[in-house]
């Protein structure tokens, strides 16, 4: 029997097949063939990932090892794992892909900065595992291919389950990542969000040690050249919102902020796919007509192969993964300049936040260390319907220093380039959820280009009572009843019962990050 010799840094001795950086064409074939998911009309692949169909952040470990302990914050983001039970795993995680009939292999670049980007291996028995990852990271020329040499390693197992007892983890999924040894370890889960989200939590150690901000954020160019970065959590519209016919995107989740500018880590974009519409996202929704996309939990209609983007039996976090280059303007580099502009938004399921308001660089602080939304129904396993939580630096469950470490940064770099900072509510108006309706996305684009454009440099503004946010009093092509959310309930009293609520919950939460400086303490609620 032989082996494929490439592999042995990684460990593994593979006994069958073993595909090496196959393009989408090639992987989707194999993907079909082995019956891992279904053409869509217009020739997407098609996949379920049930029963994990979000991401299951109680089953992410970090080793503990004398190398990295010291630069952790450990607790419920980044829970420990012994080396004894991480060597374990490995062992066996090793023995099982060995013994695949065939592996898939993918060379990619996470970065798109050369001086700041990891060589990422990815193996995998699922081709469309690997298609997925060909699509989100940044793909090497052909020509790099032959001298490539990886600095980081995945080892996905999306069928292979944990021995908790034997290993270590909690259950039979787990998301392991082992900073000093450069590697991750998952599987138990066919969730594809996994593969990039870990990658993520990878880069948010590496980068700061290396004076970069690593930031959860979408991030596109105007024509003036003008950078702006769409902060927020899954949900909430980073990807929607900076996908703008009038400026070219970035990417549209992940990014880092260097003393040369703005750079995406990926390749690829990975939007929310319930109720996509041809109308209101017009770009994303080509993506789904096109060859080598993947739609992830999106139910066809298996008749016709049509997609059912209002269905939601499988899950509410239907997904669509593409290329950058499936977008018409896209920047073929992956890099940006300083931001003029920061956004940060917030899906507020009270519907009590003003859904504009321009923030001072302490309320940028503020805001950024207490990264408010609502978590949306399916993101995380267990979550049916939105659930006000605070997110610091609006991606908690991916940091691993301490929070105040990326908001120093971010102070920093505001306080550098003299970026302009505004919260951006794209939650609920006239009531909460279940009461109100989710903010108008035509009003939300509104409100965004007249950002951008400059339009509201010199608007007049209001500051709110209850959150002392101060709030343009004129937006074109915006009624003014939707800026000023209490006009927007029929009962104004419940509207002050139901804002006084949130702003004591935001200094509750506030309070766990003291001793903060007294100025941006006070930038915070004031009812």
């Amino acid at each position: 029997m032989t082996t494929d010799a490439r592999l042995d840094a990684q460990g593994l001795r593979p006994a069958g097949a073993v595909h090496w950086n196959l393009i989408v064409p090639q992987l989707v074939e194999h993907a079909v063939r082995r019956c891992e998911g279904q053409l869509a009309e217009m020739g997407p692949l098609a996949t379920v990932t049930a029963p994990h169909t979000g991401r299951s952040p109680d089953d992410k470990f970090v080793v503990r090892r004398a190398e990295t302990e010291g630069d952790i914050d450990w607790g419920t983001v980044n829970r420990p794992m012994e080396p004894a039970h991480f060597d374990a795993l490995l062992s066996d995680v090793q023995a099982y892909l060995g013994a695949r009939d065939e592996l898939f292999v993918q060379d990619l670049y996470c970065g798109a900065n050369p001086a700041y980007r990891l060589a990422v291996r990815y193996v995998s028995p699922s081709a469309w595992h690997m298609a997925f990852v060909r699509n989100m990271f940044i793909r090497p020329e052909l020509a790099e291919l032959a001298s490539f040499e990886p600095n980081f390693t995945v080892l996905h197992a999306p069928e292979m389950q944990a021995d908790p007892a034997r290993h270590g983890t909690r259950t039979g999924t787990f998301i392991v990542l082992d900073l000093a040894r450069r590697m991750i370890l998952i599987g138990g889960t066919r969730y594809a969000g996994e593969l990039k989200k870990a990658m993520f939590t990878v880069m948010n150690y590496y980068l700061p040690q290396q004076d970069v901000l690593s930031m959860h954020c979408s991030a596109n160019i105007g024509p003036a050249g003008d950078t702006a970065l769409f902060f927020g959590l899954s949900g909430t519209g980073k990807t929607t919102l900076s996908a703008d016919p009038q400026r070219s995107l970035i990417g549209d989740d992940e990014h880092g902020w260097a003393h040369d500018g703005v750079f995406n880590f990926e390749g690829g974009c990975y939007a929310k796919a319930i109720n996509l519409a041809a109308e209101s996202e017009p770009d994303i929704y080509r993506t789904t007509q096109m060859f080598g996309t993947i739609l992830e939990n999106v139910v066809l209609d298996q008749e016709t192969r049509r997609p059912r983007f209002a269905d939601s039996s499988v899950t509410e976090n239907t997904r669509v993964s593409y290329p950058l280059h499936y977008m018409p303007n896209f920047v073929p580099s992956g890099r940006g300049g300083h931001p003029k502009n920061i956004l940060f938004l917030a899906a507020d399921s009270f519907g009590v936040l003003p859904p504009l308001a321009r923030l001072s660089r302490e309320q940028a602080m503020y805001y950024f260390i207490s990264g408010y939304t609502a978590k949306l129904a399916g993101t995380e396993r267990g979550v049916k319907e939105p659930t006000a939580t605070f997110s610091a630096c609006f991606g908690a469950v991916f940091l691993v220093w301490h929070p105040a470490r990326y908001a120093e940064m971010l102070g920093r770099l505001i306080d550098d380039h003299g970026c302009r900072v505004w919260l951006v509510n794209t939650g609920w108006s006239g009531g909460p959820f279940g009461v109100g309706k989710r903010m108008g996305i035509a009003h939300t684009r509104s409100m965004v280009r007249a950002i951008l454009d400059g339009a509201l440099d010199r608007t007049a503004t209001r500051e709110d009572p209850v959150f002392g946010l101060a709030v343009p009093t004129s937006v074109p092509d915006v009624p003014a009843a939707v800026l000023d959310p209490r006009a927007t309930w029929p009962d104004p009293a419940a509207y002050d019962a139901q804002a006084h609520k949130l702003a004591g919950m935001f200094r509750a939460n506030f309070a766990k990050f003291s001793p903060m400086a007294e100025s941006i303490q006070a930038a915070g609620p004031k009812g």
